[in-house]
């Protein structure tokens, strides 16, 4: 563990205003954005009334974008080039205020560029279909179009604290792509990335109208988000109860709900043990285990699991954790000190129902260690929920049958990781593991930024992400006939 106590932060607290169509509006109330490695106030964001939403969401409807494809697409390239030459600057200001170590800071910024890059190319590709009508006998000599047209109202768009800018992005580039209006609500947490993001596509020629930026208190802001007669579709990703709360309140909106995730890697006996052990690592512990698609439970063949067991401990060791700050460390804090004291709550629960701690489970403050437990049972809340952080819990497994049974056995749906070499049993996987998506030998949450992206029971409600489905769902879609 790196023991410095520095904060190579910023040397003076960043202090943002509301961007109301790109207005900088000051409130006397504000939120402290806090460095969860030391505490340290790195910023400072104003708590919005709801009356700055009002009028960011009525400027947002009434305002008519008359940008061009080339248009679109010149300004995302432009921002993308923009972000490209900030890397470095982005990145520090990301680990700042989350805590997520440099390393994952720079390839956050790199997963950006490469949203940037796909909505960019997606705003020159014509989306229209064409169908003949003389296809039976009650016919006629006509052709119908379709076309893809902009929401008429605002999309309110609210994102967690976990990637700053990707999370953010996959929501504002999609928008910009397709000529939408966009209010945007980022995590209090880590609100200051959204902020700079926005600047930047100031700075690349977007038109402030649409999009806004305003932080508060969820308490206060976000009903008025959800139920404005302004908004005609609310994106959402992050926790199932705050997703299932939008779901109840924002009634007759569209919605796009990307929530929590259980994932499992299954393990067989035939896989190379080795490389299924770098996966499970991996999967678990980047962004210090803080993403919906993380490692959450691995599933291990019992005739394999001891050597498994044995390299993930080896991997898990071997991660150098402490000082986000630090160039050479592999992982940061979580979010902060709460979250941490769930994780040891969680896995000191587990050890005393039988679970074995091998490694880890180490806290100071926002820091906590990479950790492994075997022995883990299904019924243990370390699996049974999502625990959104560092912790590697193995469960032996005996049969194919039971393997799957245990994947499915959650509440969540969202992604999965098979490792092994049998087509048979691949397809099968593919077939029967209720998920949104099956990686093979690679960790679930394996994805282009432009495929599309989801889950299923609580992980959402089978609506798509990535850029190209987001661009879908930002849309009306209108036909119109002509005779042929």
């Amino acid at each position: 563990m790196s023991a410095s106590p520095s904060l190579r932060a910023p040397r003076e607290v960043i202090r943002e205003s509301l961007r109301i169509a790109g207005e900088k509006v000051s409130r006397d109330r504000n939120i402290d954005v806090r460095h969860p490695y030391n505490g340290a106030v790195v910023g400072t964001v104003p708590k919005a009334t709801r009356e700055d939403v009002k009028r960011a969401l009525s400027v947002a409807r009434g305002f008519k974008s008359s940008l061009t494809r080339h248009d679109r697409y010149r300004i995302l390239m432009k921002a993308g080039a923009i972000i490209a030459t900030r890397r470095d600057e982005l990145a520090h200001l990301i680990t700042a205020e989350s805590g997520l170590c440099l390393k994952d800071s720079q390839y956050e910024v790199g997963r950006a560029s490469d949203v940037l890059l796909f909505a960019a190319n997606q705003a020159l590709v014509d989306d229209g279909e064409i169908f003949s009508c003389d296809l039976t006998a009650h016919g006629k000599s006509r052709k119908v179009y379709t076309m893809r047209e902009p929401l008429l109202g605002a999309i309110t768009a609210i994102t967690p604290f976990n990637h700053p800018l990707n999370q953010v992005i996959h929501k504002v580039a999609p928008g910009v792509a397709t000529n939408n209006r966009m209010v945007l609500k980022p995590s209090e947490k880590t609100p200051l990335t959204a902020y700079a993001l926005a600047d930047i596509l100031y700075e690349a020629g977007l038109p402030p109208e649409m999009l806004s930026v305003v932080t508060g208190d969820p308490a206060e802001i976000a009903d008025e988000l959800l139920t404005n007669a302004d908004v005609d579709l609310v994106t959402f990703t992050g926790g199932v109860p705050i997703g299932k709360y939008i779901a109840a309140k924002a009634v007759y909106k569209r919605q796009v709900l990307e929530l929590g995730g259980n994932d499992p890697i299954i393990v067989l006996e035939d896989a190379d043990i080795e490389e299924a052990a770098t996966l499970a690592a991996g999967g678990s512990y980047k962004n210090s285990g803080q993403r919906c698609t993380a490692v959450k439970r691995m599933l291990v063949q019992e005739s394999v699991a001891d050597r498994f067991v044995e390299l993930l401990v080896e991997k898990t060791k071997a991660i150098k954790y402490g000082d986000p700050f630090d160039p050479s460390v592999d992982m940061g804090t979580v979010i902060d000190e709460p979250s941490a004291q769930r994780f040891e709550s969680v896995v000191n629960e587990a050890v005393t129902a039988g679970a074995r701690l091998l490694v880890g489970n180490v806290r100071r403050g926002a820091l906590y260690s990479p950790t492994v437990l075997d022995r883990v049972t299904p019924g243990m809340t370390v699996v049974r929920e999502e625990t959104f952080g560092p912790v590697s819990p193995v469960i032996r497994f005996k049969t194919v049958d039971e393997a799957i049974r245990i994947s499915n056995g959650t509440a969540y749906g969202l992604s999965s990781s098979i490792c092994t070499n049998r087509l048979d049993l691949i397809t099968r996987f593919v077939k029967e593991l209720n998920v949104g998506s099956v990686n093979v030998r690679e960790v679930p949450g394996y994805r282009l930024e432009l495929t599309p992206f989801g889950g299923i029971k609580d992980s959402g409600l089978g609506y798509k992400e990535g850029v190209l489905e987001a661009m879908k769902s930002f849309c009306n879609t209108k036909t119109y006939s002509l005779p042929w």
